[in-house]
């Protein structure tokens, strides 16, 4: 009778543990799957992150670049201009 008791209550024991050990299994799956999509989003934004670095350094290039045009044509137009008072006068 208390060998059957026993058994009975290891058996449930054992059944119980199963379900426990699937349900964790379950889940760590579940977080696994999780883990690798915030890793990939993190691929992702790394990449836009360059991207956008380069794009940033190119435009200030450009700009640097514009604002010595600027400065060449203002000096240009400066000595224009004066000529152009010299020939006048």
């Amino acid at each position: 009778e208390t060998l059957k008791r026993e058994q009975v209550d290891d058996d449930n024991k054992k059944e119980y543990c199963a379900v426990q050990f699937d349900s964790a299994d379950d889940t760590k799956k579940a977080l696994e799957r999780k883990i690798a999509g915030h890793e990939n989003a993190i691929a992702t934004a790394k990449e836009a992150v360059e991207t956008l670095t380069e794009e940033i350094a190119a435009l200030t290039a450009g700009i640097k670049a514009l604002d010595k045009e600027v400065a060449e044509a203002t000096e240009q137009r400066k000595e224009e201009n004066a000529e152009y008072k010299d020939l006048i006068a």
